[in-house]
């Protein structure tokens, strides 16, 4: 019976998956089922918190055996979807009177929904969603600036859970088309081999440079993390492999783990997937998937470029030699066995931009690509098999099923703010409170974020900021692309903050590294992204708004901060820099990054920063012999 559970939760993830995929593809409608968007999610909905019971145990740990309790949480939470789905058009109908059984549906949802949270996300966000709950049920008792109106408890569970603005929004939705067939599509390329592929091309371009074996966690990690939507399961898959070659290469462990850690994340920045955060973005915003994309391009190579080139320097500094020949294939064999892999990405490119086809159906058409290529030409014996697709389907559907969880929360807590109103309260108080002192409101915003996102997967907290935060932004004027793309970057940096910097404590445990060790040194390494949101909203041409000519000279002019900030940071140009050096490069770095619109005199301050940069390389590149010069470190 308890071994059953076991096989039972794994056919609700194949189930899980199955019908989102088959959603995505529009194949309930060409049989004939004509379904409301929110019975499909409530089906969804239903294997998700189901399965979760089944194949997690009460710490959220995959279980080896099956209990009793769960099978009962299961068959409930199961039960109450299944309702809500078959019966969905009758409870709309009545949503104002509050049904009895959309009330006591709704609460056996929200029950197994705090518990599914708290065995996936963690308690923080469980603690979110219940604290919501809470503020739900007592808007009227908040202060009054942010007060709203009074809900009985069947009213407000009722609306949670029949209204589309409510569990069954489009945060659901999002997780159950577009993030399940991008998740499909990573797990389909680690089946056929293709993940393989990636990490081989990136140990042959990067393996014979300096610090080589970094710069392959580097690429490995953007590439894989674009599409994965997770920076830990990145950290998991991709620094498997590279933590121990950093280590082996001479880097230090809490530096090889900082290292990934920083360029898994990074992953979920990176056009053209964004680990499913564009998607998300694109429908919050009602602009083109391709618009945002675009807009994320150049601060992502900023993030990436900033740390090629501290692992460059570091490299030089502590002498760690290029890996030896015999751990490096050859760019030409492995390109030979695998460019075939290239085409599903080019497939899912075109489908996106050229075509113009939704998200999640350009996804599976590149699915299809990769399923034929993997027919005819398989990659290191990795053949296509029937079990090799039943384990994709069941390993997206684990992943899934953590993200729709988070998806409902999101929902739950939009519901909330919108039927007490308290969203349009709190959105008119930060108004009011920035209308006086904008950069004090965006300093706030940004250490909100941070914390808000804390042991937060970076998909949900964003689509918690992007509710409570990002609209009193818009309304002081900030470009929504802007405010967006501003908590986003700083929901992802909860990854790499100390005290819950879960990516860098996940890359510290595979490298046996001290974690807060290993998060300091990852908030050094990945500095871009605390600053960069900030040029968002005063220097909006970094995300491609604006006359081509200003995008042009902010990139140039970012782009030369950047360098010798990082150069400052990593206290290396040809010889050691001394600390003179160093400050004059840090306070170069900061007069490049003064936007137009903070004073009149931003061309004489930004040539001022150039000029100095500029002046303390040359100087370090003709005296690079330590000790020539006071620039130079005489250590």
């Amino acid at each position: 019976m308890l071994n059953f559970s076991l096989k039972l939760g794994q056919s609700l993830s194949f189930l899980l998956v199955a019908t989102a995929l088959t959603w995505a593809l529009d194949g309930f409608r060409l049989v004939g089922f004509n379904l409301y968007n929110e019975q499909f999610l409530a089906m969804i909905l239903g294997f998700a918190l189901s399965s979760i019971f089944l194949l997690r145990n009460a710490l959220g740990v995959r279980r080896q055996r099956g209990s009793l309790i769960d099978i009962l949480l299961a068959a409930l939470a199961l039960g109450a979807c299944g309702y809500v789905a078959v019966f969905y058009p009758q409870l709309l109908d009545n949503l104002y009177s509050a049904p009895l059984d959309a009330t006591a549906c709704g609460t056996l949802i929200l029950a197994a929904l705090l518990e599914t949270l708290r065995r996936t996300a963690g308690l923080v966000l469980a603690g979110v969603a219940l604290g919501f709950c809470i503020i739900g049920l007592s808007a009227q008792w908040l202060p009054e600036a942010i007060s709203g109106r009074a809900l009985s408890f069947d009213t407000y569970i009722s609306y949670l859970t029949v209204d589309a603005g409510g569990f069954l929004g489009f945060p659901l939705m999002i997780a159950s088309t577009v993030v399940a067939a991008f998740i499909f599509f990573g797990h389909m390329l680690n089946q056929t081999g293709g993940s393989r592929f990636f990490t081989d091309i990136a140990l042959a371009w990067m393996g014979g440079y300096r610090g080589g074996a970094a710069k392959v966690s580097v690429l490995a990690s953007s590439l894989f993390g674009s599409i994965s939507g997770s920076a830990v399961a990145n950290v998991t898959s991709t620094g498997i492999i590279t933590i121990p070659l950093m280590k082996r290469a001479g880097f230090s462990a809490h530096r090889a783990a900082a290292i990934e850690a920083v360029a898994s994340t990074g992953g979920q920045l990176m056009p053209p997937v964004m680990g499913a955060a564009a998607f998300l973005m694109a429908e919050l915003l009602q602009i083109p998937y391709a618009d945002i994309a675009l807009a994320a391009l150049i601060p992502a190579l900023l993030y990436y470029g900033a740390l090629f080139v501290q692992i460059d320097l570091i490299a030089v500094r502590d002498k760690i030699p290029t890996l030896p020949r015999s751990e490096r294939p050859e760019a030409g064999a492995v390109m030979a066995k695998g460019a075939q892999f290239i085409l599903p990405f080019v497939v899912l490119i075109g489908a996106l931009f050229l075509f113009n086809q939704p998200a999640e159906k350009a996804a599976l058409i590149a699915v299809g690509a990769l399923l034929l290529i993997a027919l005819l030409r398989p990659y290191e014996g990795q053949t296509l098999s029937f079990a090799r697709i039943l384990a994709a389907f069941r390993s997206t559907g684990h992943a899934v099923a953590d993200i729709i969880v988070i998806g409902v929360c999101a929902g739950l807590v939009i519901g909330t703010l919108n039927i007490t109103a308290i969203g349009f309260s709190l959105t008119i108080s930060l108004v009011e409170f920035g209308a006086d002192n904008l950069p004090l409101l965006l300093l706030i915003a940004a250490v909100t974020s941070i914390v808000l996102g804390m042991g937060m997967p970076t998909l949900g907290v964003y689509l918690l900021l992007a509710t409570m935060i990002a609209p009193a932004m818009v309304e002081l004027g900030i470009p929504q692309l802007s405010a967006h793309m501003f908590v986003l970057y700083f929901g992802m940096l909860s990854m790499l903050t100390p005290p819950i910097a879960i990516a860098a404590f996940a890359a510290a445990s595979l490298a046996e590294a001290p974690p807060v060790r290993t998060s300091l040194i990852a908030v050094s390494l990945g500095w871009t992204a605390y600053l960069v949101p900030f040029l968002f909203v005063y220097s909006p041409e970094i995300l491609m708004i604006g006359p081509w000519q200003d995008i042009a000279l902010s990139v140039a002019r970012i782009t030369l901060g950047t360098l010798a900030v990082t150069l400052a940071i990593a206290g290396f140009w040809r010889a050691p820099l001394s600390r003179l050096a160093r400050g004059l490069l840090l306070i170069a770095g900061a007069l490049l990054f003064v936007p137009g619109v903070a004073t009149p005199f931003w061309a004489l301050i930004n040539t001022a920063g150039a000029v100095t940069a500029m002046l303390v390389l040359l100087m370090n590149y003709f005296h690079a012999r330590p000790g020539k010069l006071p620039l130079n470190s005489a250590s």
